[in-house]
């Protein structure tokens, strides 16, 4: 199959293929349950060592750094409690960490977790977190561009690997809020 975004060799159906993905992206996969098919989430064997997004992009195409999206892990504090939530934005863009993130989350406080906590809460390497597969009762903010792509490429829950995600499919996962302005430049 012709991968609808980039200059990949191959892609392949991520149904065909969870023996790739890190075991949390591999069980949501599995357990599919969207309006999006999950034989058109894809999956695209990338190298490790081009795992984050300058690199990556600079390796594979600038022009993929439009049809990307980054997944980071934010901690919002309010008093002596602390929720987890997933970001997802172009990766051309920043996180409003201390803007829509903070308010969204009723929080006093937000920042990015920790790497530790970040991979350790969801059972991804790090470089590699992606939306699909996230902990149970995760928010997960999408900025409204992401769910408007008609495919967005995300990581895989590894380094090896990325995905190729309907955009509105996203939109679709448990826990997903599409927010306007969440990525800023």
């Amino acid at each position: 199959m012709r991968a609808p975004v980039g200059d990949f060799d191959h892609a392949t159906p991520a149904p065909d293929c969870l023996g790739e993905l890190a075991d949390p992206v591999a069980a949501a996969v599995r357990g599919w349950s969207g309006g999006v098919p999950a034989d058109r989430i894809l999956y695209v064997d990338t190298d490790p060592r081009w795992a984050d997004t300058a690199v990556f992009v600079e390796h594979y195409g600038r022009d993929l750094l439009e049809r990307s999206a980054n997944c980071v892990v934010v901690a919002g504090r309010r008093g002596g409690g602390s929720t987890l939530a997933a970001c997802v934005v172009p990766s051309a863009t920043r996180v409003d960490v201390n803007g829509i993130v903070r308010r969204h989350l009723g929080a006093r406080k937000a920042s990015f977790a920790p790497m530790d906590t970040a991979t350790g809460e969801t059972g991804m390497e790090y470089g590699g977190i992606t939306p699909v597969g996230l902990p149970d009762g995760w928010p997960v903010l999408v900025d409204a561009t992401v769910v408007d792509l008609p495919y967005v490429l995300v990581g895989s829950g590894r380094r090896r690997g990325k995905l190729l995600v309907p955009g509105k499919a996203l939109a679709e996962l448990p826990g997903a809020v599409v927010l306007e302005g969440l990525g800023v430049a």
